[in-house]
């Protein structure tokens, strides 16, 4: 990882086509409980002061055109980005093999994936909350990539960690009636209660299709409080952007 004041840039061998960054809370324009880099509006923050956030990433990062936001539900919707996206649309990933379309997932405290092919051909950006990893939004999107899985490469972005991650015992049935390794995932708390390893549960389902060039996964969002968002942790709150396009 490569931590720069503002953002964090993946530390993972692609293409040198490939552009992908990750917002902080640092940078921007809006107020407490939202300082300052927010780039969500559904999360009631001003939309005067989200969009010139949103400004500010574009010209920062001099991005080749503005971010497709996604109107994220947990799901597995998969979006293929062929031109700008003006109005979100309901999906929780999308891929794009076209030069200057910039892939986008929010989140703060659910898992974001960039993926690429290693020839820089296509990349992707996925936002994996517990529910959607666990109904197959990494599997979904991999689908979607036809590529080859020898050839992809993955970056697990800023997260919540499994010494903060507490779910009950019906994620984690979730998970291990799908594929009893998950219990590796998750260490019991107390009679109901679990600390889950997102990240872990993430690289268990890339193994299981193939993919093995995995990279990330150190981060803490409810732990690094002056880096990151986290739900988690303060409720009210704004939302950073993985982002990953071809130049």
């Amino acid at each position: 990882m490569s931590d720069i004041p503002g953002f964090v840039v993946p530390d993972w061998p692609v293409a040198d086509n490939v552009r992908a960054l990750v917002t902080t809370r640092r940078g921007g324009v809006s107020k407490f409980p939202y300082a300052a880099l927010n780039l969500a509006n559904h999360v009631g923050d001003k939309a005067d002061l989200v969009e010139e956030n949103r400004r500010r990433i574009t010209e920062q990062f001099k991005l080749p055109s503005p971010p497709a936001w996604l109107q994220q539900v947990h799901g597995v919707q998969v979006h293929t980005l062929v031109e700008p996206l003006f109005n979100p649309i309901e999906a929780d990933a999308s891929i794009t093999a076209q030069q200057g379309l910039v892939c986008a997932v929010m989140t703060a405290d659910c898992l974001p994936l960039l993926l690429s092919d290693r020839a820089g051909r296509k990349v992707a950006a996925i936002h994996a909350g517990w529910r959607g990893l666990c109904a197959g939004i990494i599997e979904k999107t991999i689908q979607a990539m036809q590529l080859p899985v020898d050839q992809l490469l993955v970056w697990l972005g800023p997260a919540i960690g499994p010494r903060t991650f507490e779910v009950g015992a019906d994620v984690r049935e979730a998970f291990v009636a799908q594929d009893p390794a998950a219990e590796e995932a998750f260490v019991q708390r107390d009679e109901s209660h679990w600390l889950a390893d997102i990240y872990l549960l993430a690289r268990q389902r890339l193994r299981r299709l193939g993919v093995e060039a995995v990279f990330g996964g150190d981060f803490c969002t409810y732990e690094q409080e002056a880096l990151f968002y986290s739900y988690r942790r303060d409720g009210i709150t704004g939302r950073m952007a993985s982002l990953i396009w071809l130049d």
